[in-house]
């Protein structure tokens, strides 16, 4: 089995905020994030699956572009996420969130019989989470 991984860019604001907390807990456990603030993201999408014996590719390029663009990028850059994706509206803007988003939105879209292995994102040069979907690796 090849694993192909590709990577995009995208930049978005976020804030965190616990409206069930005090805001003494909130700045307690989120700090300085509470405030309105933004990230360069690096997103890593990763295609496992056998290679066409006729293209030498696992999956068309060109194709997975237009998922990640159509359905991650044109909704996640230059958004302030908890705010402008309903999918956050009750959930935390963190990147351990944004990647079961992120899968949710792409993961059926994937062309057979390529499979969407995992996905990364960075946030800052120290911190990434990594998600295999919700059964794991």
């Amino acid at each position: 089995m090849s694993y192909l991984t590709k990577q995009y860019k995208f930049c978005a604001a976020h804030r965190y905020w616990n409206p069930n907390w005090s805001e003494a807990k909130n700045y307690e456990i989120f700090g300085e994030d509470v405030r309105i603030h933004g990230h360069n993201y690096i997103l890593d999408i990763t295609i496992n699956g056998p290679i066409n014996e006729d293209s030498g590719f696992i999956i068309n390029i060109f194709a997975l572009n237009e998922i990640i663009n159509q359905h991650v990028i044109r909704v996640m850059d230059h958004s302030q996420i908890q705010s402008d994706i309903k999918w956050f509206d009750k959930k935390q803007p963190s990147t351990e969130n944004m990647v079961v988003f992120i899968w949710e939105q792409i993961a059926n879209k994937i062309p057979k019989p390529a499979n969407l292995y995992s996905i990364k994102l960075r946030e800052t040069p120290t911190i990434f989470t990594e998600y295999y979907g919700p059964e794991g690796k």
